[in-house]
């Protein structure tokens, strides 16, 4: 059983940056892929970012492509989101999970461990 926990978020202005952390503890951190989702209010959860056990393979949503960078430290068992030159449209409770098997995936129903969420908010 792996428990996730979120921190980083808070309040930035459009043009802002932040950088998210979420912590794992309960498995070898390495054998999960790692996902980060977003659900703004009134819109469904969607994908924002994912890797691979290794962090050898990642992918991102079209909309943060060269704006945020996943990355992770499987010594310190944490996934990181840096996110920059924030938009508006990117305010959203932010939420890391995992997957077995080291495998990463844009399909949030692929993974089984969810974190509590951390609030974004950009302001115009």
């Amino acid at each position: 059983q792996v428990q996730l926990v979120e921190s980083g978020g808070g309040l930035v202005q459009a043009g802002g940056s932040l950088r998210l952390s979420c912590t794992a503890s309960g498995g070898t951190f390495s054998f999960y892929g790692m996902g980060w989702f977003r659900q703004a209010p009134g819109k469904e959860r969607e994908f924002v970012a994912t890797i691979s056990g290794s962090g050898a393979i990642i992918d991102y949503t079209d909309s943060v492509k060269g704006r945020f960078a996943i990355s992770r430290d499987n010594a310190k068992n944490t996934v990181y989101l840096q996110m920059n030159t924030l938009k508006p449209e990117d305010t959203a409770v932010y939420y890391c999970a995992a997957r077995k098997f080291g495998v990463m995936s844009t399909n949030a129903k692929q993974y089984a461990y969810w974190g509590q969420g951390t609030q974004v908010t950009v302001s115009s």
